[in-house]
């Protein structure tokens, strides 16, 4: 008997008190009842076994030795198995949900419980419906309702008949008042390893939601692979999801469909207040999610508006968690939001009040400004915003000093500063190798003038250490940065805006013998709008002290223009809007049952949520991206073009993008295969580094579940998401013939590879650095108020008589400075429980495929090395580009970090 206890869990035994251990012990009697949960001998498990050690709770087994000595018997016998049901507590409660939480568990005692069903992966041969055990109903809800902890865990008990079969499914039904999030359940106590659902969902209340809702186990199934007990279950979960695209979304639905950006402006407010639509013929843009809401009062294509602070309808499981942890950021930006900038209004009068000197900008670091603080406004003082040191009445509010000066503090009005960042800095992947001199525009010339350059040979000749300028093109030692033809269209309207102003620039960059970047020339344009008019300038390095200004000038310009296409469309259009339509898809056509969700999983966790949360407050009308950049209401429409004219999904992959921008050439020979042109590159070199490593891991997963083509063609699930995601989520483009096919294993790993590569390492390193480099504003000014006078502009005799104060007048007011400091200090933040790339959730039972969890094991080592390799790169006094006097290491591709702004760490998602 101690040997029996020992090799089957002796809670196992001790409490099956439908069948006597006499019979249990007979010959043959286990080898056929237990068959249907797979025996598999002990020692032919070792990965199972490493599984095993991560997981909690008693784990039942059958040797083989005692197998072979039981007898048969004929009939099922009846036993209990038991389900540990993980819950979540909310972290805060309103005293609505405590007295309902209350109410629960006093009506669960009398009946009114969370009530649970195993569903069989087999088909009873009699009813030939699936085979289901009892209802089950979670014991102890109301005893352990004011448990003060994070989790939970409560016991259902089953009583299965040895025939039932693997458990590969359960339906909940949820008979309380209020929700709950439910985690994990993990079925013990049978002969086999237990079986484990990762569940990760809110779990309505039947009044809310009648339907049970559906938890299948952790074993990847392709949809032709499903057994015949579950494959209904998996058809109706998928169908509950797309919902019937009717109706106003709730807040605790979990339905998930497309629509249009036609949600951005409020005309009921007045036509100043009115935004274009985005999406459809005349403006493409990707799809959002659908929230059903009524049209507005005073134009029917326009959604009316959900205004702060009541939240905007996402799919109740995408929403961000309630914990301490998980709404760190969240939470940060809503007070920013909300409360922040609403007392900066109140405290700085003017929004066109100018910094007086730098030493007034250094004082937002070292003395703070002074807010007038309301009796709502007691949220600031409990939130980690920058520095809130709150006084009665008044508070005042101290910035973090941003990385940029933390080495150098004038590093930014360096030269090789400014041509470090367009390959170092927050905004690398706009820089290309100059092929034609001088640059050619691709807009109409009917529409915009000419469409050559100003800039000529004598603009650049005397500085390209004795080239001639087609030796140097030839050498591939010209890069530029081009905003003329993105910016243009545009200029006449911007300029029209009260204290905007901007040009379109070109700047051409010459690479030297040490492989850092010097600017040689920078072209400023504007519309031609007379044969007479002086509509383009070039501006070219310094040699005295107005030609300096003038240089300085340029440069805040060239950094304006920048932050702008950074923000609008390599960060928000490329990672936040263009990857929402293949989320949608996936969760509307992929089962959380198919492979390729459980791998796409965490890199899709929030992104839904934050995206919703911009389309509210960062870039609706009159929002914080329209009131703190250049292009003001224009904003959005200057996104919409670059999807239009710029965008292509075949080349948002790491080593297209380098080969489309001229900045690398493939090579065999070199690792990556690429030959980056700028070796120095930190972008793009530690970008490959990881590129390579998501690529690996892809590849590993994909040949794993398709071992050839055909499988994934007949993949239904699989070819109607990618069918989705771009004829509906990027309708507008669908008929584009650069869309990739999905016909082989090549197909998928390349279309994976490209989305996981966006929502990790681009975002964030687009992202998690823009407080570190433009925290200070000089350093990368996101508006420009005025343009630089030339000596016929009767400003020109204001800027020579004090140069200094017609810079600091052309940057930022105060208000538009402390406003947009505020905001991306919150976007640039880790939460503490940030989810890196190589870590998941539940790591060891994601997937029930043994070799998968090891695979991702290798792949997270693999990060670790990338890591150490990214150290040693930063150390290195070769790689001038990230190590020495003054300059910053380059880490936002660094993958793990502290939480806060560290200007590294990259996150598994776009979740900020």
């Amino acid at each position: 008997m101690a040997v029996a206890n020992e090799t089957m869990g002796s809670s196992f035994l001790h409490k099956t008190s439908l069948v006597s251990q006499s019979k249990l012990f007979q010959r043959g009697y286990l080898e056929k009842q237990f068959r249907p949960f797979r025996v598999v001998p002990m020692e032919k498990k070792r990965i199972v076994m490493n599984l095993r050690k991560a997981v909690n709770g008693p784990v039942a087994a059958i040797s083989k030795d005692l197998v072979k000595a039981v007898p048969l018997a004929e009939k099922p016998v009846k036993f209990k198995v038991r389900a540990v049901v993980t819950i979540r507590n909310k972290n805060k409660e309103d005293i609505k949900e405590t007295i309902v939480k209350n109410l629960d568990a006093f009506t669960d005692r009398i009946g009114q419980n969370v009530v649970l069903q195993l569903i069989s992966t087999e088909i009873d041969p009699k009813t030939n419906t699936p085979k289901k055990s009892n209802e089950a109903v979670l014991k102890d809800w109301s005893k352990k309702t004011n448990l003060k902890v994070e989790k939970v865990n409560y016991i259902a008990e089953f009583l299965l008949t040895s025939d039932f079969g693997e458990p590969g499914a359960i339906t909940i039904t949820n008979k309380h008042q209020q929700e709950f999030f439910l985690e994990t359940i993990t079925i013990e106590q049978l002969a086999s390893d237990p079986i484990h659902f990762p569940c990760n969902s809110w779990v309505q209340s039947r009044k809310d939601h009648p339907a049970k809702r559906i938890f299948f186990s952790n074993k990847s199934y392709l949809p032709g692979e499903t057994p015949a007990g579950i494959k209904a279950l998996r058809e109706q979960e998928l169908k509950d999801i797309r919902g019937d695209g009717k109706g106003e979304r709730k807040l605790s639905d979990r339905v998930y469909d497309f629509d249009v950006y036609n949600d951005l402006g409020n005309p009921d407010k007045g036509i100043e207040f009115s935004r274009p639509r985005l999406g459809g013929e005349k403006i493409p843009y990707p799809r959002r999610c659908r929230t059903g809401r009524a049209p507005s009062d005073t134009d029917i294509t326009a959604e009316s508006r959900v205004e702060k602070p009541l939240p905007m309808y996402v799919p109740r499981d995408e929403q961000f968690e309630e914990s301490k942890q998980t709404t760190f950021s969240l939470g940060r930006l809503k007070a920013v939001l909300y409360n922040l900038i609403p007392s900066l209004k109140a405290s700085i009068l003017s929004n066109k009040h100018d910094f007086h000197g730098f030493s007034d900008i250094d004082s937002l670091y070292s003395k703070g400004v002074l807010l007038k603080l309301g009796l709502q406004d007691k949220l600031l003082k409990k939130l980690p915003l920058p520095r809130v040191v709150s006084e009665s009445s008044q508070g005042l509010l101290r910035y973090n000093t941003p990385k940029i000066l933390s080495k150098d503090k004038f590093a930014w009005l360096r030269d090789d500063e400014f041509g470090r960042q367009a390959i170092a800095g927050v905004n690398p992947v706009n820089i290309e190798r100059l092929k034609v001199f001088p640059p050619v525009s691709n807009l109409d010339p009917d529409v915009y003038g000419p469409q050559e350059s100003a800039l000529k040979e004598e603009h650049i000749l005397g500085q390209l250490n004795g080239m001639t300028v087609q030796q140097a093109l030839d050498e591939k030692k010209l890069f530029i940065v081009d905003y003329h033809d993105v910016y243009l269209p545009f200029i006449d309207r911007i300029n029209a805006l009260d204290g905007r102003k901007t040009y379109a620039t070109r700047t051409i960059f010459f690479l030297t013998p040490l492989g850092t970047l010097k600017p040689i020339a920078i072209e400023l344009s504007l519309p031609s709008t007379a044969p007479s008019s002086r509509s383009k300038r070039v501006v070219t390095p310094p040699v005295e002290a107005t030609s300096n200004w003038i240089w300085q000038l340029a440069k805040a310009h060239v950094c304006s223009n920048d932050a702008g296409v950074h923000q609008l469309v390599n960060h928000w259009l490329r990672t936040h809007a263009s990857l929402e339509p293949f989320i949608l898809a996936a969760h509307r056509q992929l089962s959380a049952m198919h492979p390729i969700f459980k791998l796409l999983d965490p890199h899709m966790r929030y992104t839904m949520e934050i995206n919703a949360l911009a389309r509210q407050s960062l870039v609706n009308g009159e929002g914080v991206i329209e009131s703190c950049f250049t292009p003001g209401r224009y904003c959005m429409e200057i996104s919409a073009a670059a999807y239009k004219n710029f965008w292509r999904f075949d080349m948002e992959g790491l080593p297209a993008d380098l080969i489309r921008r001229g900045m690398a050439e493939p090579d065999p020979t070199k690792p990556h295969g690429l030959k980056l042109l700028i070796e120095d590159y930190p972008y793009a070199s530690d970008g490959l580094l990881i590129w390579d490593a998501i690529e690996n891991w892809v590849k590993t997963y994909v040949t794993h579940y398709y071992p050839n083509a055909n499988i994934i063609r007949e993949d239904e699930e699989l070819q109607t998401w990618y069918r989705e995601s771009v004829n509906v989520g990027h309708a507008d483009l669908r008929h584009e013939t650069w869309w990739p096919q999905l016909n082989n294993g090549d197909d998928l790993v390349s279309i994976l590879t490209t989305l996981i590569w966006l929502s990790s390492a681009q975002h964030a390193a687009l992202n998690f650095g823009q407080y570190p480099y433009g925290g200070y504003v000089p350093n990368r000014p996101p508006l420009m108020r005025r343009l630089i006078p030339d000596e016929n502009d009767p400003e020109y005799a204001i800027f020579l008589n004090d140069p200094q104060k017609y810079f600091l007048s052309a940057l930022p007011s105060v208000l538009q400075a402390t406003k947009f400091m505020a905001v991306v200090d919150t976007l640039s933040t880790h939460s503490p429980d940030e989810e890196y790339l190589g870590e998941r959730q539940q790591p060891s039972i994601w997937t029930g495929d043994a070799e998968m969890v090891e695979a991702f094991y290798e792949f997270s080592a693999e990060i670790g090395r990338i890591e150490k390799e990214i150290d040693r790169r930063n150390s290195d006094g070769r790689l001038k580009n990230r190590c020495g006097a003054g300059v910053l290491a380059y880490e936002l591709l660094a993958p793990s970090s502290e939480p806060g702004v560290t200007c590294r760490g990259v996150p598994n998602s776009v979740s900020i």
